[in-house]
């Protein structure tokens, strides 16, 4: 049995804070405004997960009036979700997103959100796709004013 599962985040840019995608730190002068580290990438492939399943979103399991989920590292949130995959007995057949920013440039740091989490999700680096996308100035994440990011899951009962 296969399941398909849609992601989405979308955080807004602040400066103070660092900014974290794909659970990487980019060089740039602000960070995405968020209870925990806002890393909107690992957000999206979170919720891709839990709706292939069926389950409650992000903001249900994390919730951001939980002190313990402030400043959260969001790889070891994705540890958790991945952990509860496989006890409901499947596995991540690939996994294709898009993070969308105006700035910065994201394409320089893809190959390493990649190698840090296919570690994370036990997949081959041919399993996961990560793009680079702008808004060509248009709505907010144009503006640069927030960055956006989806993704979609293919899960597989093992």
């Amino acid at each position: 049995m296969y399941r398909i599962g849609i992601g989405y985040d979308i955080h807004k840019l602040i400066e103070g804070r660092d900014l974290i995608i794909g659970g990487i730190k980019i060089t740039y002068g602000k960070g995405l405004l968020g209870h925990s580290d806002a890393d909107v990438l690992i957000h999206a492939i979170i919720d891709g997960l839990l709706g292939a399943l069926s389950l409650d979103d992000i903001g249900t399991i994390f919730p951001d009036t939980d002190p313990k989920y402030k400043d959260a590292d969001s790889t070891i949130l994705l540890k958790k979700v991945y952990e509860l995959i496989k006890e409901k007995g499947y596995s991540i057949v690939n996994i294709d997103s898009n993070i969308i920013a105006q700035a910065p440039k994201i394409m320089p740091y893809i190959p390493k959100m990649k190698e840090k989490l296919v570690k994370i999700l036990e997949i081959s680096h041919h399993d996961l796709s990560i793009k680079a996308k702008t808004k060509e100035k248009l709505d907010s994440v144009g503006q640069n004013l927030a960055i956006e990011s989806q993704a979609v899951v293919l899960l597989r009962r093992d």
